[in-house]
């Protein structure tokens, strides 16, 4: 598959995981020294070439259709995790809604309560409110002191990067599931998976997990 067939499938698997309702939400690929793009208003479900923007590294359109409003999200996360080659960004209903709660913490707003979302995800920090769209948005990731492949934005939805596109997608479902389980567990008392099982847990899959005593 090309990098163009990569994105066109993520976008369907999205829509497909109800994660992308409407013309909601975008998804871009890195290829070479590229990013591709969904562009502006389009559905990811039905994507075409035609519907693809080619951008430089920086976020600079080159070429294909007008790239969505939220670039800067994208380059921000990529210069975060350079390893990754794709970035999911989705106003999910369960996301969205626990983006508009306090954050469980500091460095995760979602609280670990399955193993699942450790495996897949690790800490995902609430970032502060910025209308979509405002450059800022790529500032607050940048800014951010914590490692992170996830974050939820405050008031909107979550961004997501992968090592590959089926990769993002599949961290984007668990974070939704566990932002979901998140909201039906909310003010009750609730129990944590222990300190030292998150350690192991993140530690043996590679995810990015701050221990609140090294803050």
């Amino acid at each position: 598959m090309t990098a163009i067939d990569d994105l066109i499938a993520a976008g369907r698997a999205l829509v497909d995981a109800g994660l992308s309702p409407g013309s909601s939400g975008n998804v871009s690929v890195r290829a070479g020294d590229r990013i591709l793009m969904s562009g502006t208003g389009t559905r990811l479900g039905a994507l075409q070439p035609a519907d693809i923007a080619e951008l430089s590294p920086e976020g600079a359109h080159l070429s294909g259709a007008r790239p969505s409003k939220e670039v800067s999200l994208h380059v921000a996360l990529y210069a975060k995790n350079p390893t990754h080659r794709a970035v999911v960004h989705v106003h999910s209903p369960s996301a969205v809604a626990l983006s508009c709660l306090e954050p469980w913490s500091a460095h995760s707003a979602i609280p670990p309560l399955t193993p699942y979302a450790l495996m897949r995800v690790g800490q995902t920090p609430l970032l502060s409110f910025v209308a979509p769209g405002d450059p800022a948005m790529g500032a607050l990731i940048t800014d951010s002191p914590y490692t992170f492949r996830a974050a939820l934005l405050a008031n909107h939805g979550a961004v997501i990067s992968g090592e590959d596109a089926a990769t993002a997608v599949d961290s984007t479902v668990e974070l939704e599931e566990a932002c979901r389980i998140a909201l039906l567990t909310e003010g009750k008392p609730r129990r944590l998976i222990p300190a030292h099982d998150i350690a192991a847990i993140t530690e043996r899959w590679g995810m990015p997990w701050t221990d609140p005593a090294d803050q």
